[in-house]
């Protein structure tokens, strides 16, 4: 797709004041770095970013950067956006080495839910992402957790979770005491009786 493909520029005019003329050129800055290579300043087009951004793929896909005319894997690992403006103001990528396992978050997706809240039933998100490790050809846009059989007052840990092939949570990889909380479901609250217009005009 090509919001996972993006082009970019090395930049060699560094500093504060060289990123402030950029962003006022609607350009990003940013930097690429990892796989035992020197870090590499850039500079790509400000509203490509932005629209690319929108899918939620572009924060755990692997993307594919053009720098000059050589095309370069690499995963999202920051993004600084202005504190109001729609207005994205970093960049960090991290190259992919295929050899090598990846250390980042994807995002949960949690289907069924209205199953499972039925009778006013409430769904509470404990987590909306999972951190992992893999291979990047093990690297997964999204983890599903069905909640449809999920009972009233029960709880989903990551060890709940069915992973992908090769895909290793970071918490449970730490010990059983990392179990983290994933979904629950809880009852519908009692709603306050409320005194009647006859009950109050006794």
């Amino acid at each position: 797709m090509s919001v996972y493909k993006l082009d970019a520029e090395v930049r060699s005019d560094l500093g504060t004041g060289a990123s402030r003329r950029l962003r006022r050129a609607d350009k990003v800055p940013a930097i690429l770095y990892g796989a035992g290579k020197d870090a590499v300043s850039l500079t790509l087009d400000h509203n490509k970013v932005l629209k690319a951004q929108e899918d939620e793929g572009f924060y755990t896909h692997i993307l594919t950067l053009n720098i000059g005319g050589e095309s370069v894997e690499a995963i999202l690992k920051d993004m600084q956006r202005h504190p109001y403006k729609p207005k994205i103001t970093h960049l960090d990528f991290q190259r992919v080495d295929a050899s090598q396992k990846l250390h980042t978050k994807v995002p949960v997706h949690f289907i069924n839910e209205e199953k499972a809240t039925k009778g006013g039933n409430t769904i509470v998100h404990q987590l909306t992402e999972i951190e992992i490790t893999c291979l990047p050809a093990r690297l997964p846009e999204f983890i599903e957790v069905d909640v449809a059989t999920l009972a009233v007052g029960a709880t989903l840990h990551l060890s709940d979770i069915k992973l992908p092939a090769g895909v290793v949570s970071v918490e449970l990889a730490k010990g059983a005491d990392h179990d983290q909380a994933v979904v629950s479901v809880n009852a519908p609250k009692a709603a306050p009786a409320e005194e009647s217009a006859e009950d109050a005009a006794e």
